[in-house]
């Protein structure tokens, strides 16, 4: 193993999570002269990312780990002592939506990340770069270098904005290849030092011209604009493909002429039962809360109904699903195909397959969820509910006997499963909802499926 005196600088992460975990495996193996340390108070966390098993599931991770851990990358709980040892310390630790007081609903609850700075004060004796990781509203480092810099140490803490832009299931490939690293200071003699040394890192990997730096409350917003900018995407296609499902059209070859118009650009506009993850709701939702702070009410009112068209696009989804299978699917066996919020991840957070099955419960069905990798989270989301939903990991065996399957999460899976043998063991009228587009549907149809794709017309027999 490594020594200490063998790195030239000490790095360190606090919060061992989606960010935080990949982010800096990814830094230890293209900056092997820096030790590379991360830490989180969850011991079982810590163990997971120890082992082979990891606490996150994201496609070539494991094998970057794999590489460097033990070498130059290392997972502790000892979090004061590598606070101390570290000169730069990048903070990912959680910043949910607030659910009590003032903003409740829609603004960043800052108390872990307030509480990481005092605790970075406590175990520091010397100058450090802190660097928010974390999504934050606009302006927070500056409320963070004031605490920060009101300690007694005489010790000087230089707040930086690095905010991330990954997907998750693409996590490794962004961070190898991101679109842009961006990193935000302030504009002064000790900022722009700061955030030199930050670029240094970067820069042995990403291209300079890949590199943007700014002031830290641009980049900042930055963050939350990118974020609502491509949920506002899903949400306008979405509402494009109501309207085709009661014109006609087709909302594939709507999106494809729209995204031809290089002004547009085709990325986002696929159709689909609604979008999930961690950060797009509670992004916008944060920028709502930002904007009606400042007096900016139309603003945020516009924001906000990018929210509502998601949630519109989920009931919408289960409200056809009772429609077409005879105005109920009360004591109805229904398959939900996938649970994660999109393919390629374990991740669940605001994912539309939990208001799916939760609607579908509400309407008496008896749901059987199937998903390969997000059945664990699956569980705890629908804890309350455990008596009214089964969890299968073999699709198959969740459609037996079922009347309709959900398409919720576009698993690649999905696409290739036998459906002639599927449907042979489904009640009849079959049903095919499919929230993501990706099965055959005229296939389906012609086995004897009756279709119901988002944002085109049904192919139907009954």
């Amino acid at each position: 193993m490594a020594t200490q005196t063998q790195f030239k600088k000490n790095i360190l992460c606090i919060g061992a999570g989606y960010v935080g975990g990949p982010t800096m495996a990814v830094i230890a193996l293209k900056c092997p002269e820096y030790k590379v340390t991360v830490v989180d108070i969850n011991k079982d966390r810590i163990a997971a990312w120890q082992s082979d098993t990891l606490p996150i599931y994201e496609p070539g991770l494991l094998d970057v780990v794999k590489q460097v851990r033990g070498k130059n990358l290392f997972f502790s709980t000892e979090i004061d002592k590598n606070i101390r040892e570290s000169e730069v310390i990048f903070v990912s630790v959680n910043t949910p939506t607030k659910t009590f007081g003032e903003g409740a609903g829609k603004a960043a609850d800052l108390q872990y990340w307030e509480k990481t700075a005092r605790d970075i004060i406590k175990a520091s004796d010397s100058d450090k770069i802190i660097i928010e990781k974390s999504t934050l509203p606009v302006r927070t480092a500056q409320a963070m270098a004031t605490i920060l810099n009101a300690n007694e140490k005489g010790i000087h803490f230089e707040v930086l904005s690095n905010p991330e832009f990954l997907a998750e299931g693409t996590a490794i490939k962004d961070l190898y290849e991101p679109d842009r690293v961006l990193i935000g200071s302030r504009e002064n003699d000790k900022g722009i030092r700061a955030r030199d040394q930050i670029v240094d890192i970067y820069a042995h990997w990403v291209p300079k011209d890949k590199i943007v730096t700014s002031n830290v409350w641009s980049a900042e917003l930055t963050k939350l604009a990118a974020n609502a900018f491509l949920a506002q995407r899903i949400s306008s296609i979405n509402t494009i493909s109501a309207l085709c499902e009661k014109t006609e059209a087709n909302v594939n070859e709507v999106s494809r002429a729209i995204g031809m118009d290089a002004r547009i650009g085709n990325r986002f506009l696929k159709a689909s039962v609604g979008f999930g993850g961690s950060c797009f709701k509670k992004d916008i939702l944060n920028l709502v809360y930002i904007c009606e702070t400042y007096g900016l009410t139309e603003v945020a009112r516009y924001w906000e109904s990018v929210v509502a068209i998601n949630e519109y696009q989920e009931r919408r989804f289960v409200q056809n699903m009772s429609r077409m299978m005879f105005n109920t699917v009360a004591r109805k066996r229904i398959a939900v195909f996938g649970f994660a919020f999109k393919a390629d991840t374990g991740d669940t957070r605001e994912s539309p397959a939990i208001h799916v099955v939760r609607q579908l419960i509400d309407e008496r069905a008896h749901v059987v969820v199937t998903d390969p990798e997000a059945l664990p989270n699956a569980r705890h989301d629908l804890k309350d509910v455990l008596d009214k939903v089964t969890f299968e990991e073999d699709p198959y065996k969740a459609a037996a006997g079922a009347h309709a399957i959900a398409v919720v999460t576009e698993w690649e899976l999905y696409r290739s499963l036998d459906y002639k043998k599927i449907f042979a063991a489904m009640e009849k009228p079959a049903f095919m909802f499919d929230g993501r587009g990706i099965v055959d549907h005229q296939k389906l149809y012609e086995i004897g499926f009756n279709v119901f794709p988002i944002g085109k017309m049904p192919l139907k027999h009954v």
